[in-house]
């Protein structure tokens, strides 16, 4: 599976196979590097990262014409939601 992530500011493209750990270098992103699952959780696609930070991760979610992404880390969470452009 691929996920690519553009922005003005940087982009980042993440390529991996369900449901394998894989090193996963975010230097694009955070400078840091991290072993990561990505799995599916029933119609969410959910990602688990150890690394030096405590429970970090995401889950990506379509409801109909909008895409939610949930990030998570260390008890804190961040929600955004984006709407597909026609």
């Amino acid at each position: 599976m691929v996920i690519r992530t553009l922005t003005a500011l940087r982009s980042y493209t993440m390529e991996f196979d369900v449901g394998v750990q894989f090193e996963e270098n975010l230097g694009p992103i955070d400078g840091r590097k991290c072993q990561t699952t990505v799995q599916w959780d029933g119609d969410r696609l959910v990602c688990t990262q150890l690394g030096e930070k405590q429970d970090r991760g995401w889950t990506h979610w379509l409801e109909g014409d909008m895409l939610h992404l949930e990030m998570h880390a260390e008890g804190a969470v961040a929600k955004q939601v984006f709407q597909r452009k026609t």
